[in-house]
């Protein structure tokens, strides 16, 4: 992989450690496979899951769609909550037990997929300036 094609992933990763998140922090454990899921796996991709009561997003939705990564929509425990245009977020009773099987803490919860296997975790708030003018 070249540094360009890297250089996306970094300015999210730097985005939201100054967001105050800080890599690994969540409950989720790095290195673990996913739990099943609806999906066709990418090489890396973000896994977004969220929930109803996660407040505005939309600084959140900006910066993983901005990643060059494919991102996946997880809308869990059962309350239906869009995701931006263009995605299509799994729902329902399986959506809810693959955040629980992941150990999901807290919503909103970004996961850095690699191969299928957890790399990265941030869960929280994910409000104010994301700064990625700033990074690239």
């Amino acid at each position: 992989m070249t540094r360009a094609a890297r250089a996306p992933i970094v300015s999210l990763l730097l985005a939201l450690t100054l967001l105050g998140l800080s890599p690994a922090s969540a409950l989720v454990r790095l290195g673990e496979p996913l739990p099943a899921h609806p999906w066709t796996a990418a090489e890396r991709e973000l896994v977004v899951v969220y929930s109803h009561d996660c407040g505005d997003l939309g600084d959140l939705w900006n910066a993983v769609l901005r990643s060059g990564l494919p991102v996946r929509a997880v809308n869990a425990e059962a309350v239906l909550t869009p995701a931006p245009g263009g995605l299509k977020p799994w729902r329902g009773p399986d959506a809810t037990a693959f955040a629980r099987a992941l150990r999901v803490g807290t919503y909103p919860t970004v996961l850095l997929v690699q191969q299928g296997r957890v790399l990265n975790a941030w869960e929280g708030d994910f409000t104010g300036e994301l700064g990625l003018d700033r990074l690239n």
